[in-house]
Order: structure tokens, then C-alpha cells, then sequence
């Protein structure tokens, strides 16, 4: 597996989430994955199924010691007197002392950036994450909150995939030493459907979404794949044994277009443009 450094953080480069998975698929999945030689698992708390994460990997044999867990505030508990303890409430779900990363997961309207870090950081001075992080943050807010942490921001997990030219969020986390993970990689579907990813996977002996994971990784990012599907896992992790050309790499990058953005939730995300 290859590793992604970011201001003291050691990123699995590719990662599982658990987005939109019920508690049985987290436990029928999850060992799949460690099999499979994932190590890197991608939570949050409003996706109400960190204390199915937690059962599956210990159930499973997993070592803490080997295994990158990340998890999420959810902007309902950006208050100081529900975020730390919100976060009490992850870590026991998860069944550890300390989450390897925490984020804030929007930005939202109502409390301030500002704020939203001081808490952050109050948490991880506490012991309870070893690393802190963002995610759906733009540019202007990436930089604020840069300016304002006491500890390295390590990552901006956001949106990416090919049709969503992410390069000015890349500008600015390279700038400032943090990684970018990528979330929804396939599109909501629309990747392994695409025929020009599926050309470039026939000449790699690849499918369509290994390409898209492995043109994430090979642009220095942090992939996060998903599938409910046991048999499907193996597939997602086989993307160390080939590389994309850098007419391929173009060839995917081309695919951005101007509608590609998929996911902007009122009331929680920003202006992507600021």
C-alpha cells in the first residue's frame, strides 16, 4: 500500500468509507477489506454506523496499531458543550482511546471557522485524535483555517473524481504541506460506465474504476473506495500494480466539466468559488 505524508500524517493511500452503508453491510464488509490489506477506514458520525466500524474490525482480528481510523464532527455539535463530547461518543462507538484523524465535516452557516478550529484543536490537545483535518471546506476557508490551528491541518477531504477539475483545492493544500482526500471517486455510478475509462482499463487489463482510483492516487491524493460488496473489495485494492501514461492522466483530466460538481448540500456547503 502506498503511503501519503502530510504534515506529520502518514495516509494510507488508498482508504474504505463507509458512507450510506447499513450496520450489516459494515460488518459483512469490513473483514473483506483487512483481507484485502485495507488498513485505512473512512467514518462519521452522522453516518450512524461507527459502532458497526468499531464491532466489525475487532471482530475481525484488526490491530490498532496497524490501522488509520478517521472519523467526523457533525456540524450540529459544533457548541462547546456538545463537541468534545460528541467526540467521547465516536471513540466509544469506535472502541479506541483515539481516532487517527478527526474532521469537521461541512463548514455549514451558522458557527464560524474560527471557531469550528479552536474546538478541533481543543479535542486533539486532549489526546483524543492524533491528526485534524477538514473537509468540504473552499479555498478561502482552507486557508483560514490553516491560519488559525494551532496543529497542522493535515487534509481538505473533498469531492473528486473525473468530471470535477479539483486542481485549485489541490494548489492550496500542496501549499500548505496537507494532502487531499478524495470522496466520491465513482461519480455516484457514472465512472464504471464511462467509455473513455473503460478503454484506458482495457489497455491496463483494469476496469474503469480502478482507473479513476488509481488516477486519484497517481495526482498524490488519498483515495476513499466503497462497496457493500465482499467480492468487490478485492477489485478496489488492486490498483498498486499499474500505472496510468501521462497521456492517460490528461486523457481523465479532460473529463472535468463545468456541471461536475455532484454534492452541495444547502445550508452546509460553501461557496465553491470563495
Amino acid at each position: 500500500m502506498d503511503i501519503v505524508e502530510a504534515n506529520g500524517a502518514r495516509f494510507p493511500a488508498l482508504g474504505f468509507g463507509v458512507f450510506r452503508m447499513r450496520d450489516e453491510e459494515v460488518e459483512r464488509v469490513v473483514p473483506a477489506a483487512l483481507d484485502a490489506g485495507m488498513r485505512h477506514f473512512d467514518t462519521a458520525q452522522i453516518y450512524q454506523n461507527e459502532a458497526a466500524l468499531g464491532r466489525a474490525l475487532w471482530a475481525a482480528g484488526a490491530k490498532r496499531d496497524e490501522l488509520f481510523l478517521t472519523t467526523k464532527v457533525w456540524v450540529d455539535n459544533y457548541r462547546p458543550d456538545r463537541f468534545a463530547a460528541s467526540v467521547d461518543e465516536s471513540l466509544d462507538k469506535l472502541q479506541v482511546d483515539q481516532v487517527d484523524l478527526l474532521l469537521l465535516h461541512w463548514p455549514g452557516e451558522t458557527v464560524p471557522v474560527a471557531e469550528q478550529i479552536e474546538m478541533l484543536n481543543a479535542v486533539r490537545a486532549a489526546g483524543k485524535a492524533r491528526h485534524i483535518g477538514v473537509s468540504n471546506q473552499n479555498a478561502a476557508q482552507f486557508e483560514e483555517s490553516v491560519r488559525r490551528s494551532e496543529a497542522p491541518i493535515v487534509t481538505n477531504q473533498i469531492e473528486a473524481h473525473p468530471y470535477l477539475d479539483q486542481e485549485r483545492m489541490a494548489a492550496a493544500a500542496r501549499a500548505h504541506g496537507a494532502a487531499i482526500t478524495a470522496f466520491y471517486g465513482m461519480a455516484d455510478g457514472k465512472v464504471p460506465r464511462d467509455p473513455a475509462l473503460i478503454a484506458i482499463g482495457e489497455r491496463h487489463g483494469k476496469s474503469a474504476a480502478q482507473v479513476a482510483l488509481r488516477w486519484l492516487i497517481q495526482r498524490g491524493f488519498v483515495a476513499l473506495s466503497k462497496t457493500a460488496r465482499p467480492e468487490r473489495v478485492a477489485e478496489n485494492a488492486a490498483v498498486f500494480d499499474f500505472a496510468l501514461s501521462d497521456a492517460d492522466m490528461a486523457a481523465i483530466g479532460g473529463l472535468a466539466r463545468a456541471e461536475g460538481r455532484i454534492v452541495s448540500p444547502a445550508g452546509l456547503a460553501p461557496d465553491w468559488n470563495a
